[in-house]
């Protein structure tokens, strides 16, 4: 490292495996002491990278990541030297997945700013996919207020992110049809989903009542909502576990729904408009691990019960008599 950069001992990226310098006591308690915020001395390369990424497209996000996490580097390494930035990363306390959330940002900073440098690699596992139930969706949906029912609802039938939902124009919906166009962001596909006959309703109320170009909140304020009905409805159910459900979950469930009506992997990666199959069997693998299924099951007889039924999201199970068998996974 250059003598005159900032050590990678101070902030968020500490060194652990690699022996370090012994330090003065007097400069171990002067850590310790509040000092006025100073401004980044990269600021200027920082705000280059940040241009860069917002004019190729990257999601407001991801943008915000990658200037967090320059001004974290930028406390402990120089950012014009990349091997110094290489090794503040690697021997830092952080698990692989956030090394390479830090590598990523670096590498936009060399690409705007014209340095070289070779991009480190950090193997790490994802974790699996949790799959809520049916149950457990309907208990915090109906925890919330109309309008939010509707943003989770459309969630949970088309799969789609806070953010894709935010930017999507109300002129995607085509109500005569109901059918709703997502387009992807952060390496999602788009697509075209037929909602539900409910749902569809549900949302040409709520574009009844929100007149707006681009109609739903930020994924921030849909996020905060999400937390209000999951703890209402874990205290109103009696039921812990239900506060440990993230909102970016509902993704997931709408994966394993769709999974449980048409189990083809194909089927799944197009409805969560995935671009590789190894990302949709990495949500598979926790769908079909998922062993005690329970199933809520009705009988229809007539055409207009069994049409009901279907457009419910239940599937037919079997045919006794002139009485069909539908269930749908609680």
């Amino acid at each position: 490292m250059n003598p005159g950069s900032p050590t990678p001992q101070a902030g968020i990226l500490n060194q652990s495996s690699q022996p370090t310098p012994s330090i003065p006591n007097t400069e171990l308690k002067s850590v310790a002491i509040r000092r006025p915020q100073q401004e980044t001395p990269y600021q200027e390369q920082i705000d280059k990278t940040i241009a860069k990424a917002t004019i190729e497209g990257k999601a407001q996000n991801t943008i915000k990541a990658f200037r967090h996490r320059l001004k974290q580097l930028s406390k402990v390494a120089d950012l014009n030297n990349p091997n110094d930035v290489k090794n503040a990363i690697g021997y830092s306390k952080l698990s692989n997945s956030s090394k390479c959330s830090f590598a990523l940002a670096y590498e936009w900073f060399t690409k705007a700013n014209g340095l070289k440098w070779e991009k480190p690699r950090f193997k790490w596992n994802l974790t699996t996919p949790i799959i809520p139930t049916t149950d457990q969706v309907n208990k915090i949906i109906s925890a919330t207020t109309r309008k939010f029912a509707t943003i989770f609802k459309l969630m949970t039938e088309t799969g789609v992110e806070g953010e894709e939902l935010h930017q999507t124009h109300r002129n995607q919906f085509e109500q005569t049809q109901s059918i709703i166009s997502i387009k992807g962001l952060k390496g999602h596909g788009s697509a075209n989903y037929k909602l539900k006959e409910p749902t569809a309703n549900m949302l040409r109320e709520y574009l009844t009542h929100y007149t707006q170009d681009y109609p739903f909140p930020q994924p921030k304020v849909m996020s905060e909502m999400w937390r209000r009905a999951r703890n209402t409805a874990s205290t109103n159910h009696n039921e812990p576990t239900l506060k440990t459900i993230p909102m970016k979950n509902l993704r997931n469930y709408s994966g394993a729904q769709f999974w449980y009506s048409f189990p083809d992997p194909i089927g799944v990666m197009r409805h969560l408009r995935h671009k590789r199959m190894e990302t949709t069997m990495h949500y598979l693998r926790a769908i079909t691990l998922d062993g005690d299924v329970q199933y809520d099951c009705k009988t229809a007889k007539t055409p207009e019960e069994i049409t009901k039924l279907i457009e419910l999201g239940y599937t037919l199970a079997d045919t006794v008599g002139d009485a069909h068998l539908y269930r749908k996974r609680k």
